[in-house]
C-alpha cells in the first residue's frame, strides 16, 4: 500500500519504454517507490528504463513483455505484471501509444488496426483486468496517459485522436464506477511534449519536455482532480478551443 506520506511504493508501468513513462518512473522511485514493474515490446529500451529505476533507488525492478497490436494478449501481460509486483499493487500506468502517420494510415486498414488496437483496444482490455485486480485488493491507482488531442478530434490527426477521445471517455466512466470503492482513476491528458514520438514534427504552443509533464504527474497524484493536465494551462485554452465553431477550428488547428 502507500506508504505513511501517501506515496505509492509498488508500480507497474504498462508501456515503460516511452519517454514520459520513464520521466514518471525515475520520479516516483525518488519519492519511495520501492517495486517497480516495466512492460515494453522494445526489450533494450525496457532493459534501460528498469536500469534508471535501481540507479534512483528501486530495490525490485522487473520486465516484462507487451505487444500492443495484440488486445487477446493484455490480460494475460496484466496477470505477469501483477504476479512480478509480488504483492498488492499501489499504482498501475498506462503509456501505451502511437502517433502513427495520418496521411499514410488513413488508406489502410491494416494501419488502421494498429492504431485503434494500439490506442484504444489493448487499453480497454487491460483496465478490465487492473480494475478487477485493484477491487479484489480493495485499493489502489490507475494513471491513464490521454492526450489534449482527445478533447476536440482534428482531421490532421484524427486516428490518433479518435482513439485517444474513446479511451479518455471510457476513463472518465470507468472511473465513475469506482467511485467509493477504495481504487481510483487519473486520467493525464499532456499537450505536445518532444520525446522520440513526436521527433521531427514542428514544436507547437505549450510544448513541454518529459520530465515537465512527469512534475505535473507528481503534483497530481498527491490531489483528488480526476484529470492532471500538461502544462496546467492547457485546461483552460482546450475549454476555449473545444467551443469554437467548425470552420475556425479547422483553420486554427490544420496550420
Amino acid at each position: 500500500m502507500d506508504n505513511a506520506f501517501g506515496q505509492p511504493q509498488r508500480v507497474i508501468v504498462l508501456g515503460g519504454t516511452s519517454d514520459i513513462a520513464r520521466a514518471i518512473t525515475k520520479k516516483l522511485v525518488d519519492a519511495r517507490a520501492h517495486t517497480v514493474i516495466l512492460a515494453g515490446r522494445d526489450v533494450a529500451r525496457l532493459d534501460q528504463a528498469a536500469a534508471e529505476a535501481r540507479e534512483f533507488g528501486a530495490t525490485t525492478v522487473a520486465t516484462t513483455a507487451l505487444d500492443a497490436e495484440d488486445p487477446a494478449s493484455a490480460t494475460a501481460t496484466v496477470a505477469r505484471a501483477f504476479e512480478a509486483a509480488g504483492g498488492s499493487v499501489d499504482l498501475v500506468i498506462i503509456a501505451v501509444g502511437l502517433l502513427g502517420d495520418q496521411t499514410a494510415d488513413e488508406v489502410s486498414p491494416e494501419a488502421t488496426l494498429r492504431m485503434m488496437s494500439v490506442n484504444f483496444t489493448w487499453p480497454v482490455v487491460a483496465l478490465t483486468e487492473i480494475r478487477n485486480r485493484l477491487l479484489a485488493q480493495g485499493s489502489g491507482r490507475i494513471l491513464v496517459i490521454s492526450s489534449v488531442g482527445a478533447i476536440r478530434v482534428r482531421r490532421t490527426a484524427y486516428l490518433y485522436g479518435g482513439a485517444k477521445a474513446g479511451l479518455d471517455r471510457l476513463c472518465d466512466g470507468l472511473a465513475d464506477s469506482l467511485e467509493g470503492s477504495g481504487v481510483s482513476l487519473q486520467i493525464l491528458r499532456p499537450g505536445a511534449v518532444r520525446t522520440r514520438m513526436t521527433e521531427g514534427l514542428p514544436e507547437v504552443p505549450f510544448t513541454t519536455g518529459p520530465n515537465e509533464v512527469a512534475e505535473y504527474v507528481m503534483t497530481g497524484l498527491g490531489g483528488q482532480q480526476r484529470v492532471i493536465w500538461s502544462p496546467p494551462l492547457l485546461k483552460y485554452v482546450y475549454f476555449i478551443l473545444r467551443h469554437l465553431p467548425k470552420a475556425l477550428w479547422r483553420k486554427i488547428m490544420e496550420r
